[in-house]
Order: structure tokens, then C-alpha cells, then sequence
């Protein structure tokens, strides 16, 4: 394995803590109880730092957005929303309400207007932002009227942070997911190379520290493709076009429809 791909992710931890910790420290001026609350100084802190990564973070992604996302169709659930960057990929018309969710309220403001360049608003009723996690189905579910109410839903660099993962992924296969419908999802995962792994997991405690919990070594794709409600003759699974095995964050995007009955 390669030292650039080992010491990948100093760049991205050093140019974290350059562009965020200034503006985290002067919020923390304003609201000195965030210092009682560390999720919410985390949360704090992601988020200035996303004003930064998000757009290189899209832009990185682009390519298999362009061909995952398009796929999404009627009640689309978005999970871990970030700025809403999704909805910008969908196909004109296809999507009837965009359900954008976000536990980090911080980035909320930004969720309501790149969805209202897209023609998602509150007003109109196709657009739902929820402040509540991936697996927090019961509240999820309430919010939409009822259970197997989404048409696809959408997983973008998410199960990384998801506290229960594999709980959350089995309820919201189960009990959010209509029969037919779509999970698409794009992750960085374990690697399948052992000593990929190995440095996925050395490099996660820090990198959790400072990306918002965010861990490397979740094999999230294998979490998604191995539960039984998946039909597998309309269902695939491929690795980042050009992507090397060597890439500490190793990617795997997946289309996966569940049976209709």
C-alpha cells in the first residue's frame, strides 16, 4: 500500500480544524452553554466545516450521482440531507415530495433553499425537512402518514455516522420502504483489502473526533445487500468508477430494489 493513500486523510483532518475552528470558536462566544452540550459543538463544528467540503465532497461524487440519482422516483427519502445536494440530480418531474433527513439542524437553512431551487417547498407540500436521525423510523414514518410510505430512498456517505446502522438499515428496508421500491445507495465502506482495513480502522478514531462520528470502517454495502427483502435480478452493486483499491476511502454504490411482495 502506497504512503500517499496511507496518510490520506491528514489533509482532509488538517483542512478541517483551518477552516472550521474559528468560526466553531466565535459560536461558542455567542452560545457559551455549546461547551455542555459536546454533540451539539460537534454538530457546530461539522457544519462550518461542511460550507467548506460539501461542495468538493459533491463534486467528487459527481459522476455516480449522475447515474444513481436520476433513478429516484415519487416520495423520496433522504438520509443524512447535509445540504440537500441531492435534489439537485433528480429527474424534472419524477420526485412528487422530497423528505430531506438531517440531525443536524445547522444545516437545515441551507437544506429549504437548495431544495426551493429545485421546486421542493414546504408551502407547495412536496418538501419534508426532519431533524431526527436515519434509524429514528417511528418518527420518520409519523411524519409521512403511515408505514411503506417512501418510493426510494437515498443514502449518500450516511450509515458512516448512524449510530446502530444495521438496526436502522433492517427498519427502514421493513417498515419505511414500499414493496417495489428503490434504496440507492453510494458509502464509503470497509475495504475488502486487509491492509486498506487496517488503516480504515487506525485512521478512525481521529477522523470521528473531528467529521461529526464519521467512522471508515463500516462495511455499510454488505449491511444493505445482505438482507433477505431484495430483488436481486433488478438489484446491482459496483465499486467508484476509477477508483483505487488502495483508497483509504473505498466506495461502493448500489441500486437496490426490494420485492414486490
Amino acid at each position: 500500500m502506497q504512503l500517499s493513500n496511507i496518510i490520506a486523510p491528514i489533509y482532509d483532518l488538517w483542512w478541517a480544524i483551518a477552516v472550521a475552528f474559528i468560526p466553531t470558536l466565535m459560536q461558542v462566544l455567542q452560545q457559551p452553554s455549546l461547551l455542555l452540550h459536546p454533540s451539539n459543538l460537534s454538530d457546530a463544528f461539522f457544519a462550518h466545516a461542511w460550507v467548506v467540503f460539501g461542495p468538493g465532497s459533491d463534486e467528487g461524487g459527481r459522476e455516480v450521482k449522475r447515474s444513481l440519482l436520476p433513478q429516484a422516483k415519487g416520495v423520496v427519502l433522504d438520509l443524512g440531507a447535509g445540504h440537500g445536494v441531492s435534489c439537485t440530480y433528480f429527474q424534472p418531474g419524477a420526485v412528487t415530495k422530497y423528505v430531506a433527513v438531517e440531525p443536524n439542524v445547522e444545516m437545515h437553512a441551507k437544506i429549504r433553499e437548495t431544495a426551493r431551487a429545485h421546486g421542493f417547498e414546504g408551502r407547495l407540500g412536496n418538501l419534508v425537512v426532519l431533524g431526527c436521525g436515519a434509524g429514528d423510523v417511528g418518527l420518520i414514518n409519523s411524519a409521512l402518514g403511515g408505514e411503506q410510505s417512501v418510493d426510494t430512498i437515498i443514502s449518500v456517505l450516511t450509515f458512516c455516522c448512524v449510530p446502530e446502522p444495521q438496526q436502522a438499515i433492517r427498519e427502514l428496508c421493513d417498515r419505511v420502504l414500499k414493496p417495489g421500491g428503490q434504496f440507492l445507495f453510494y458509502e464509503h465502506v470497509l475495504s475488502r483489502r486487509k491492509d486498506v482495513a487496517k488503516w480504515q480502522t487506525l485512521w478512525t478514531p481521529i477522523w470521528s473526533l473531528v467529521f461529526n462520528g464519521c467512522l471508515l470502517n463500516r462495511p455499510t454495502d454488505r449491511w444493505i445487500t445482505g438482507l433477505d427483502v431484495w430483488d436481486e435480478s433488478l438489484s446491482e452493486v459496483s465499486g467508484k468508477p476509477g477508483q483505487s483499491e488502495e483508497n483509504i476511502f473505498w466506495q461502493q454504490v448500489g441500486s437496490m430494489v426490494k420485492k414486490s411482495s
